[in-house]
C-alpha cells in the first residue's frame, strides 16, 4: 500500500519540470551521482513501476524498461526537451520493441533496431511447426518419383512415367507379399501410402504426415511398429544424411530408378526388416 510520501514523490517525479531539475542536478554533480543520490534510486524505482506494463507487453522485466529509461535520462536531449518524460517514454518504447525483436531474431538489440534485420520473422525451431520444413521452402522439396542423381534433362513421356510408377507400386506390393505380408494388407497399405504421397510436396513430408495418421493404422489394422517400419521401407528413412543411400531412397524410389525386383529380394537387410515388420498370426492377429 502506498504511503502519502510515496504518492507525493510519484507526483513530483511525474512533473516534467521537476524531472528536468533532477536530471540537471545529477548531471552537474558529476561522476557517480546516479549511484550515490537517494533521489536517483527513487526515480529509477518510479520508472520501473511506470513502465512495468509496457515491459510485460514485450515479454521483459520492468527493470529492463527502467534500464532503458536510465540511458535516456542521461542524454542531453532529454534534459533540453520540452517534455523530458515524452522523450524517455519514446526511448523506452523503442528499446522494448528492439529487445523483443532481438530475442525473436536471436541477435543483438543493436541489430534488431536496423531495418536490414528487423524485416525478418522470428527464428523458429523445426519442431515448432506442425508440418515439416520441406512444406515451406522449395529448396527442401524432393520429387518422390525421381532420384537426386537422375539427369534433370531426362524428359521421358508422361505416359511412360505413369507406367513406371504403376509398375513400381505393383512390385512393392509383390515384394511385401514375398516376405510375409498378407497380399490384401500389403496392397491396401501401399496404395494408401502412394495416394498420400502423390498429394505431398516431398517424401519426407508424406512420411511425417503418415506416421501420425492413426486413422490409417486403424483402418489397415496394423500395429504401430509395423506401420512405422512399413513407411521406412516404402518411402525411405527421412534422415537427410541417408538421402543418397538405399535406406534413404526407400523401396519405391529404388524401383523407379531401375533397380529390379529380383535385386531387391537379394538385399538381406531389406528382406529381414520387411519380414520382421509383417503383422503375425500367433493365436490371433496382432493389433
Amino acid at each position: 500500500m502506498q504511503t502519502a510520501s510515496d504518492r507525493d514523490r510519484r507526483n513530483r517525479f511525474e512533473d516534467s519540470e521537476a524531472l528536468r531539475a533532477l536530471l540537471n542536478r545529477l548531471h552537474q554533480a558529476g561522476r557517480g551521482a546516479w549511484q550515490r543520490d537517494p533521489e536517483a534510486a527513487a526515480l529509477m524505482e518510479h520508472a520501473a513501476n511506470k513502465y512495468a506494463a509496457l515491459a510485460r507487453k514485450h515479454g521483459l522485466d520492468p527493470w529492463e524498461a527502467a534500464s532503458a529509461a536510465f540511458e535516456a535520462m542521461r542524454g542531453t536531449a532529454t534534459r533540453r526537451a520540452d517534455d523530458p518524460w515524452a522523450v524517455v517514454t519514446r526511448a523506452v518504447q523503442v528499446t522494448c520493441t528492439a529487445e523483443e525483436r532481438g530475442n525473436g531474431l536471436l541477435c543483438s538489440v543493436h541489430q534488431a533496431r536496423r531495418p536490414k534485420y528487423s524485416v525478418f520473422h522470428d527464428a523458429e525451431r523445426f519442431s515448432d511447426r506442425e508440418n515439416p520444413l520441406p512444406d515451406y521452402h522449395p529448396a527442401f522439396c524432393f520429387d518422390p518419383f525421381t532420384d537426386p542423381d537422375e539427369d534433370p534433362d531426362d524428359e521421358r513421356p508422361v505416359r511412360e512415367r505413369a507406367m513406371n510408377v504403376t509398375a513400381a507400386v505393383e512390385d512393392t506390393i509383390a515384394f511385401l507379399s514375398w516376405v510375409g505380408w498378407e497380399p490384401s494388407t500389403a496392397r491396401a497399405a501401399v496404395e494408401y501410402i502412394t495416394t498420400r504421397l502423390a498429394g505431398s510436396p516431398s517424401r519426407a513430408s508424406a512420411f511425417e504426415v503418415l506416421r501420425r495418421d492413426r486413422q490409417a493404422r486403424a483402418l489397415l489394422d496394423l500395429p504401430g511398429a509395423s506401420w512405422t517400419a512399413l513407411l521406412r521401407i516404402v518411402l525411405g528413412t527421412p534422415d537427410p544424411t541417408l538421402a543418397h543411400t538405399n535406406a534413404g531412397r526407400g523401396l519405391l524410389v529404388r524401383l523407379l530408378i531401375g533397380q529390379p525386383l529380383r535385386a531387391l529380394l537379394t538385399d538381406d537387410d531389406l528382406v529381414i526388416t520387411a519380414g520382421l515388420a509383417a503383422p503375425r498370426l500367433a493365436g490371433g492377429e496382432e493389433s
